[in-house]
C-alpha cells in the first residue's frame, strides 16, 4: 500500500466528530464545508439521471455563487436526480485540509486545475474507507480485522497526503489490494448466513421478483433492474 510520509496518524482530522461517532460520520458529504467540488470537479453526460452534458472542472448550470444548489428542492423534476447520489465524501476534506479552505473561485489557474485532479482521488479515498468500516463491523469477519484496521489506518493516513502526492496515487492498485480483503469479509458473512453460499454473481435477474430472498447470497455484479425485492432479506448476519 502507498504511503506518504509526513502526514498524520488517523484521527487527527480536526474535522472529524466526536461522541457518539459511528466510524462513518466523518465520511459522510458535508456539503456546508465544502466549496461545491462535486458540482464541478466531476464530468457528466446528459442522460436521463442528469440533463445537461458537463466537463469535469466546470461548474454545473445550477451551482450558485454561495456554493449551493438553485433546484436542490427539485433536482427530479428538473431532471437531475443523479446529482444527490454524486454527493461525494471527501469534498470537505480537500476544501478545508488539503488546501487549507481556499476557495477554487479565485484560485489561479493551476492551483483550481489541482484541487480537481485531487478531489476525485479523495472521493474514492474515502470509499473505500467507507465499505473497510462496514467490513469491521461484520461479526463473522473477526478474523480479518487486524487487516481491515491495518487497510483503514493506511488509507486514511494517505487522505492526510499534499496535493502533489494524492494526484499521482495508483488508485486502481489500492482498490485491488482492499477488494481482497472486502471480498474475504464478504464470503465470511454470506457463510454465516443458511443458504448464504447461493452464487448469483453476475446473475441476470432483471425483473426477477426475489422477495423472501436471497439471504446471504453472492449478488456481486448482478444485473437487478427493475428486480422486485420486497420482502426480500438483506440485513447483515449476527
Amino acid at each position: 500500500m502507498d504511503t506518504v510520509p509526513g502526514v498524520p496518524p488517523a484521527g487527527e482530522d480536526p474535522s472529524t466528530p466526536t461522541g457518539n461517532d459511528d466510524g462513518r460520520a466523518r465520511l459522510r458529504a458535508d456539503c456546508a464545508n465544502c466549496f461545491g467540488l462535486c458540482c464541478v470537479a466531476l464530468p457528466f453526460t446528459a442522460s436521463a439521471d442528469f440533463a445537461v452534458t458537463k466537463k469535469a472542472g466546470e461548474p454545473c448550470v445550477n451551482l450558485r455563487a454561495d456554493f449551493r444548489c438553485g433546484i436542490h428542492a427539485h433536482l427530479r423534476r428538473r431532471g437531475f436526480p443523479d446529482a444527490r447520489r454524486s454527493t461525494a465524501s471527501g469534498g470537505q476534506k480537500v476544501s478545508r485540509i488539503t488546501f487549507d479552505g481556499q476557495n477554487w473561485r479565485p484560485a489561479p489557474r493551476d492551483v483550481r486545475r489541482r484541487m480537481f485532479e485531487v478531489f476525485p482521488a479523495v472521493r474514492q479515498l474515502h470509499e473505500l474507507l467507507w465499505y473497510i468500516t462496514e467490513a469491521l463491523e461484520l461479526p463473522p469477519a473477526r478474523c480479518l480485522h487486524d487487516d481491515l484496521s491495518h487497510a483503514l489506518d493506511g488509507i486514511e493516513r494517505l487522505t492526510f497526503g499534499p496535493p502533489e502526492a494524492l494526484a499521482g496515487l495508483r488508485i486502481g492498485t489500492l482498490r485491488d489490494e482492499v477488494n481482497v480483503l472486502l471480498l474475504r469479509a464478504s464470503e465470511l458473512s454470506r457463510a454465516a448466513v443458511p443458504g448464504g453460499r447461493r452464487n448469483l454473481h453476475g446473475a441476470d435477474l432483471i425483473g426477477a421478483r426475489l422477495g423472501g430472498g436471497p439471504a446471504g447470497a453472492n449478488l456481486r455484479g448482478a444485473y437487478l433492474i427493475a428486480a422486485d425485492l420486497t420482502d426480500a432479506d438483506c440485513g447483515r448476519p449476527t
